[in-house]
């Protein structure tokens, strides 16, 4: 499907990596110039020579700590002076956050809530004034299924992750008028590499998606209709629809991407 992005300019906050990339890839692939924002240089680098590879007309890499004010507005004033404009925003940065409710110092906390949601904000304030320079604008969140069905285990992610849907859902009442359409999409269980990392930690093949969700389903009880975890690249297409201008009527939704569950 043309998602009618030729042409036009998409930043991913989190890019190098799991959902952020897939997203990424999938607007080079429709012919969209890309920025893609992450701490560590090597990473950037690789991910912008794949997206050429795939058809963006222009990737660039941007280096910046979303935790620090100044690097993301350093990082927006880069793409200020070389696009002008941009279409797309997508903050998909935030594996902080797990851990039981006792184990939580009140440093794990703010790392927290500095990672999943002020990260997110610093970089809709930055893009703000370039969005409402474009012809059409869209923002996507990506939050997290587990805010509807909690976990032990990940009290403080999914506390900071329902402050992004919080956030999101206010944010598309107040852009609406000026016809920026604000979007959440909330991934179920996706085999990022943070979520590598813990099937590793467990035991668990990385790259067995059904093995990932048997211990999801015995670690956080959230089990999925699916008998498996989700790949990164089955999700990149949702948030690069909610980021096109196909998407044209679509605003203040959260869009649950999780292999089927009752929630």
């Amino acid at each position: 499907m043309d998602l009618g992005l030729k042409g036009a300019s998409a930043v991913v906050q989190g890019g190098t990596q799991g959902m952020g990339r897939a997203a990424a890839e999938c607007f080079a692939a429709d012919g969209a110039r890309v920025a893609i924002i992450a701490r560590t240089q090597a990473d950037l680098d690789a991910t912008a020579a794949r997206l050429l590879e795939l058809g963006a007309p222009e990737a660039i890499g941007l280096r910046a700590d979303i935790t620090k004010a100044e690097e993301v507005e350093a990082a927006f004033a880069t793409l200020k002076s070389r696009w002008g404009s941009l279409n797309i925003l997508v903050n998909a940065t935030g594996p902080g956050g797990s851990g039981a409710f006792e184990d939580m110092t009140d440093a794990d906390w703010i790392r927290a809530i500095e990672l999943n949601a002020m990260g997110m904000v610093r970089c809709v304030r930055a893009a703000l004034p370039l969005l409402r320079a474009a012809e059409w604008a869209r923002i996507v969140n990506v939050s997290a299924h587990s805010t509807r069905r909690q976990s032990p285990f990940l009290v403080a992610y999914t506390a900071t992750k329902a402050m992004v849907t919080s956030i999101t859902k206010n944010l598309s009442q107040s852009l609406a008028p000026e016809g920026i359409l604000v979007n959440t999409v909330s991934p179920g269980s996706f085999a990022s590499e943070s979520l590598k990392k813990w099937a590793v930690s467990k035991g668990i093949d990385p790259n067995d998606l059904k093995g990932i969700m048997d211990g999801i389903r015995e670690h956080f009880h959230h089990p999925a209709y699916l008998p498996r975890a989700g790949d990164p690249s089955e999700i990149g297409p949702v948030i690069a629809f909610a980021a096109s201008r196909r998407n044209s009527y679509m605003t203040g939704a959260n869009i649950n991407v999780d292999g089927g569950s009752d929630f």
